[in-house]
């Protein structure tokens, strides 16, 4: 089978490998679409295990079972980092905290045309896709349901101002998600082609990033890298307000103590989904509350992923690179 073997963001190379033998609870999946995330492009992050198979939002046809659960034909969503369900962690309601779940993958990732899914995460994160549930909209449940889980533990709700500093796809689907819970959203972005986008998905404010705002938000969501944003994100949050570290930079934040003591600020990571984050997220796409195919701008097939990795990486007019498989 043909794979994308990860060396650095700008050395993808199409490689062949034997197609994964599953075991006993295991099932393969013959990958349909697999979102190009972006985290995938953080190279001074990825480059630290390369050469690997990267792609974790996959969804397609099982072509092999040796689960009871499922059965060849079935569309199915596979979470690639899925919880042992048992740990302190677990049973204390943060399964993203499981060290089962950090370590966690399918063999080898979603840039393959076959995956294997281990019997973990065919029991804890293998979804069947409902009817008039496309491909490609599987393959976005995971980052939706990253959108879920921040804003639910920093309790996003209605009435409150929220700021989302960066425009990207995480960005756009914070605004759609904080929207949805009729907050008041403003964002920002440097580049105009992600400000139209954070309009047409329903922002009420939309600023130029280099532009100094005047407000205070109860909730700010960082869903850009960039440093500036983040110095930023301290004079703009409001006491008793919460900053939510969607996205992160490359090195560490100074953080203005004095305001954090005297204005009772917090800061807040969110790092990945478990089940009933990815549950809810399929919920909405099913439920039709969340539209995730309009920010699906790039279609690719596998053989041109680097070409799909520049457009990403670019940031221009994309927002979310799809590699897709019809055969």
């Amino acid at each position: 089978m043909k794979t994308a073997v990860y060396y650095s963001n700008n050395d993808i190379r199409i490689e062949e490998r034997p197609v994964p033998e599953i075991q006993n609870g295991e099932i393969l999946l013959k990958v349909r679409a697999s979102g190009i995330c972006g985290t995938d492009l953080m190279e001074w992050y990825r480059i630290k295990k390369a050469p690997r198979v990267l792609g974790h939002e996959a969804a397609g046809d099982i072509v092999e079972s040796r689960s009871d659960k499922f059965r060849v034909g079935q569309r199915v969503f596979v979470s690639h980092h899925v919880p042992c369900n048992e740990c302190k962690y677990c049973l204390s309601g943060n399964h993203t905290a499981c060290e089962t779940l950090h370590k966690g993958n399918y063999d080898p990732g979603g840039f393959s045309e076959f995956i294997r899914v281990p019997q973990i995460n065919v029991e804890n994160g293998t979804y069947i896709l409902p009817d008039g549930v496309s491909y490609e909209e599987g393959a976005m449940i995971e980052p939706l349901a990253c959108v879920v889980r921040a804003q639910r533990i920093i309790g996003v709700a209605k009435g409150q101002t929220v700021l989302v500093m960066g425009s990207g796809i995480s960005g756009l689907l914070n605004i759609k998600m904080a929207k949805l819970k009729k907050a008041k959203v403003y964002a920002t972005d440097i580049n105009e082609y992600r400000m139209d986008m954070a309009k047409k998905f329903g922002a009420d404010e939309v600023y130029d990033a280099n532009t100094e705002l005047d407000i205070k938000a109860d909730r700010i969501i960082m869903c850009t890298g960039a440093m500036p944003a983040f110095e930023a994100a301290f004079r703009y949050i409001d006491r008793k307000g919460i900053i939510m570290l969607f996205a992160i930079p490359n090195k560490n934040i100074p953080i203005p103590v004095e305001d954090f003591w005297r204005n009772e600020l917090s800061i807040i990571s969110s790092y990945g989904a478990a089940p009933v984050d990815l549950e809810e997220a399929l919920g909405l796409i099913v439920d039709g509350k969340v539209n995730v195919l309009d920010l699906i701008t790039h279609r690719l097939n596998l053989e041109d992923i680097q070409k799909g990795f520049k457009i990403a990486g670019e940031a221009r007019d994309s927002l979310k690179v799809m590699v897709v498989s019809n055969s």
